[in-house]
């Protein structure tokens, strides 16, 4: 099957789902053509990895200024922010160009009959059979594309995250992007839920969260039409969408590259992973640092926290700064095994979250022993101490 894997930011081992879905589906055997942004070097740097898997490269820019120039735009409108964050014209013209009408050539399925090919010299030279696009970010790519099935991998219910950090946010940005979002985003996710085949999402408490927002009461037609796409065509007295459309597919990980180290674990030692600019992942560490250390502090004056993960705001910074010699905030790290292999513990104090939390799969896949509070787990078939 030839797919085109449409995801609003490379693909790496930092982002976990398309990074290991595409390399799974070229090992399979499919055909991939990735459709993607890159914002800064490194990001093109990586595309060198997927284009060496076998996978197909459709690249564009998206510097920073033009993302916040299309949440400008958005902000007098009734779209998300999050839905414009990385809408490139450029991208679009290109994902179009690839399913412009083709030429029709001999034999069956993929190089067979019923198959296209181009003769224009653009694009693959086969039309993809499927597309698979990925995030609310990415969603506005996907919509719109006749005469040929599109998954949207909404991955987390946006909706559901953003009610939970009103509540519970430490972090300014995420309590203002939550006040800007919220209702819209409800809309909007729940409009787009009828837009697609198939929605696919990581946890059954994101399923339900999507279900509810797509019921015809809480949809754009009931609440007055999303700008940007085309009105529902379900009656406000039936379902939005049948209930099978949205289907879960959990986030794996990667055994052959994180496991159980042989070397010693350093005693007294507690790791926090995660992407560190990530609302969610800044207000775990306040919680961690400030409410819970000093409790195993009173008790455990060695303990050490080590906080790892890429772009720490400068608060989570200042943190190894309070406290010297217990708190290491670490920032980006060649290779997280290392330290997830050495601490005694790995911690998930996080107060909300949605979908999958890949740190707790990759620390139990290291052997290391995980503290987490219910949220950390609510999307996990795990037990008390086992």
């Amino acid at each position: 099957m030839h797919i085109l894997f449409i995801v609003p930011y490379v693909p790496t081992p930092i982002r976990v789902r398309p990074y290991n879905l595409i390399r799974a589906m070229a090992a399979r055997g499919h055909r991939i053509t990735l459709a993607t942004l890159w914002s800064d070097a490194e990001e093109r740097t990586a595309l060198e990895t997927l284009r060496a898997w076998g996978i197909r490269v459709i690249a564009q820019p998206l510097p920073r200024p033009r993302s916040l120039l299309n949440c400008l735009r958005a902000l007098p409108s009734d779209v998300p922010l999050q839905a414009v964050y990385c809408w490139s014209p450029a991208l679009r013209a290109r994902i179009e160009q690839e399913l412009a009408p083709l030429s029709r050539s001999s034999g069956r399925g993929v190089g067979g009959e019923g198959a296209t090919s181009r003769s224009d010299g653009k694009g693959s030279g086969m039309r993809p059979d499927l597309v698979h696009v990925e995030h609310l970010r990415g969603a506005r790519y996907g919509l719109g594309l006749d005469g040929i099935p599109v998954v949207w991998d909404s991955v987390d219910c946006i909706s559901h995250l953003f009610a939970q950090s009103a509540r519970d946010s430490r972090s300014w940005s995420g309590r203002l992007l939550t006040w800007l979002d919220l209702a819209r985003t409800r809309r909007y996710e729940g409009w787009l839920v009828g837009q697609f085949d198939r929605v696919l999402v990581t946890s059954p408490v994101d399923r339900v969260a999507l279900e509810e927002l797509a019921l015809p009461q809480n949809t754009p037609r009931a609440q007055g039409a999303v700008k940007n796409g085309p009105g529902l065509s379900a009656s406000p007295a039936t379902p939005a969408v049948d209930e099978d459309r949205i289907a879960v597919l959990a986030n794996g990980v990667d055994l052959e590259h994180f496991r159980p180290a042989d070397g010693p674990r350093v005693p007294e030692t507690l790791v926090l992973s995660g992407k560190m600019s990530y609302h969610a992942n800044i207000t775990a560490v306040f919680y961690l640092v400030e409410e819970i250390m000093p409790r195993v502090w009173a008790r455990r004056p060695g303990v050490r926290v080590q906080v790892v993960g890429a772009w720490p705001p400068r608060s989570v910074r200042r943190l190894a700064e309070r406290f010297p010699g217990r708190v290491e905030v670490t920032g980006w790290v060649p290779d997280l095994r290392p330290y997830l292999q050495r601490a005694r513990l790995a911690v998930a104090p996080l107060r909300y979250g949605a979908g999958i939390q890949n740190k707790v799969l990759e620390a139990l896949a290291c052997g290391t022993p995980v503290v987490a509070t219910p949220q950390a787990c609510s999307a996990l078939q795990v037990q008390a101490e086992r």
